[in-house]
């Protein structure tokens, strides 16, 4: 393959092939997690000090202990918490690519 045969792929269809990619991964593959606590909560649980936890500022949070209020089925909702938790931090991250990115400047086009 020659480098005039290369054809550049445009940034929005990388970036959607990346979003589509979480996104899938945050809603399917949470469908097969464990239900076993996390690694923090197994070893206060093993060394005797999980009932000395006290609940966060966000434990009453809408996407709290890995799944979405509301939502009744615990598959169905760790996995929208994931697909949710995902978009927002994409969205973050693609506005502040769009805030820092450079821009070609009236000196460069000449």
């Amino acid at each position: 393959m020659t480098a005039e045969s290369k054809r550049a792929v445009p940034f929005k269809w990388v970036a959607l092939g990346i979003a589509v990619v979480a996104l899938l991964l945050a809603g399917v593959v949470s469908y097969y997690a464990s239900a076993n606590p996390d690694g923090l909560e197994y070893v206060a649980e093993e060394t005797g000090f999980l009932d000395r936890a006290s609940e966060h500022g966000a434990a009453d949070g809408p996407l709290a202990d890995y799944s979405t209020k509301g939502v009744d089925d615990a598959r169905l909702s760790g996995g929208l918490a994931g697909v949710i938790g995902t978009a927002v931090v994409l969205l973050v991250a693609g506005g502040l690519v769009l805030l820092v990115r450079r821009r070609p400047t009236a000196s460069s086009d000449e």
